[in-house]
């Protein structure tokens, strides 16, 4: 997008100095405020992406349009969400693609559902289910901030009762014990269509593959990742971070097999 920034659409301020972020809709009339002072709405519209405004303090921050990444990570949490490290592997083991229809069970804080939800594009759909009403009601909250509110359906549904869709191109689940999924997943699934899911210990890594291997899916695969950051520095030298995001999940995929009959 090449337009100037406008009352009503969401931006991303970021302080270079400390590498703070900041996500607000642009509102007439509104300010907001930091610890490094406020900074008038009115100052940010009409706009380019990359300028930069100050705060009343003049502190200097820089103005975007979020990325996805952006809009996952900055939700309003009630639940864990699916990080960006993991994300990008997720999508690759689903085989999303524009018009796609996906299956989540585990709606969450609607993070993953708005990364889904760019990617199958207008004519694709997320169908999302949760057996809670209000970590629905916030992920449909969130989605709707983004903008895809029309590419996700959503309904209450506890994990192991048959998905009211089939032949779907993909199956997500974001479940403590997404064993009692998957036979529902087997069947709502296309042929040979994959499955993908996340779970946080070893023991239910162990339970959700063996119940996969008994519920008609192979060519299972499980990952770990690991993502640390490196220091650039142009006189001390370039280093890693000491920090570094480690253990999210254990990752999950398999694909669907032929019935025998």
């Amino acid at each position: 997008m090449v337009n100037p920034l406008e009352f009503g659409e969401t931006v991303l301020l970021i302080e270079p100095q400390k590498n703070r972020t900041y996500m607000i809709d642009l509102l007439e009339g509104s300010k907001h405020h930091t610890h490094q002072g406020s900074i008038e709405h009115s100052d940010i519209e009409g706009r380019e992406e990359g300028e930069e405004v100050k705060s009343n303090t003049g502190c200097s921050f820089l103005v975007f349009r979020p990325r996805v990444t952006d809009r996952m990570l900055k939700v309003r949490r009630k639940t864990q969400i699916v990080y960006p490290k993991d994300a990008g592997w997720l999508i690759m083991a689903l085989d999303l693609f524009p018009g796609a229809r996906i299956i989540e069970m585990g709606i969450g804080s609607g993070a993953f559902t708005i990364l889904m939800a760019q990617l199958v594009g207008e004519e694709g759909k997320i169908f999302s289910f949760d057996r809670r009403e209000d970590f629905m009601d916030n992920a449909l909250t969130n989605i709707s901030r983004s903008g895809y509110e029309n590419r996700v359906k959503a309904e209450i549904l506890n994990a192991g009762e048959p998905f009211p869709v089939d032949n779907v191109d993909a199956v997500f689940l974001d479940l403590p014990n997404p064993w009692a999924a998957i036979p529902a997943a087997y069947s709502a699934l296309a042929p040979g269509r994959p499955l993908a899911l996340i779970v946080p210990n070893a023991e239910q890594l162990k339970e959700a593959v063996k119940c996969l291997n008994d519920n008609g899916f192979s060519a299972a695969e499980s990952i770990e990742l690991l993502e640390r950051k490196m220091l650039v520095r142009q006189k001390e030298g370039v280093r890693p971070l000491e920090r570094m995001v480690g253990f999210t999940g254990y990752l999950v995929t398999a694909r669907k097999m032929k019935e025998n009959k």
